[in-house]
């Protein structure tokens, strides 16, 4: 009697078993499907830095609009072209990373639409962040990291604290320490437009999604 199966057959079906998980899952970054309509052609040039803002915070409206993270878009721009290099929204909650910020996925994108990860490398254009919201201070503490030579900020630090985000423990002169770092910046741009995103968020009562839920240790 045999079980129908010659040895080579046994072998075949040892080789058809599947491997074991892995055991550390993949980080996957992936921006909303929402997000290649929500942008203009590659071609669009963004003249002005109010321009450019308008589609950062058009990019927090949708996100929270579509139900797909926090109240925060940033973009990349290239600076000698005026186009746009990449676009990045809020994606704490639904990647569960803590470090999926808007300005740390737009560049993310950047990243790895150029293959490097010093966007102030040799042969690259240089680029602008642009962001709906101040930096936190993880993000502070990144930019210098990403190779941009230039940010343009929105809304607050204060606006985001306001309705409950804990932004961490940012230097007060945070300005000027990038700005020795070679990366110009200006804050305040469509602050008001920017920061009305942020309070529409906190009228949906949308998840403020703090560490420990906001708990301090203790």
């Amino acid at each position: 009697m045999t079980d129908g199966f010659t040895p080579g057959n046994r072998d075949n079906r040892r080789g058809m078993e599947q491997p074991p998980p892995p055991r550390f899952p993949a980080l996957v970054m992936k921006l909303p499907d929402w997000v290649e309509t929500a942008v203009p052609g590659p071609d669009h040039v963004y003249k002005t830095v109010e321009e450019r803002m308008g589609l950062a915070i058009r990019l927090s409206r949708l996100n929270i609009g579509n139900n797909t993270g926090g109240p925060f878009g940033a973009a990349v721009f290239d600076i000698g072209t005026a186009k746009l290099v990449s676009a990045g929204v809020n994606l704490v909650v639904p990647s569960r990373w803590s470090g999926g910020h808007s300005e740390m996925v737009a560049c993310a994108v950047a990243q790895q639409l150029f293959k490097t990860h010093d966007l102030g490398g040799p042969g690259l254009p240089a680029l602008e962040l642009v962001t709906s919201t101040e930096p936190c201070a993880m993000c502070f503490g990144a930019i210098p990291w990403t190779g941009v030579c230039r940010l343009a900020c929105g809304a607050s630090d204060e606006d985001a604290r306001r309705i409950g985000f804990d932004e961490g423990p940012r230097p007060a002169d945070w300005v000027r320490q990038l700005e020795i770092r070679g990366i110009e910046v200006r804050l305040g741009v469509l602050r008001e437009e920017a920061r009305q995103v942020l309070d529409d968020y906190a009228s949906r009562k949308g998840i403020i999604y703090n560490g420990r839920a906001g708990r301090r240790p203790g």
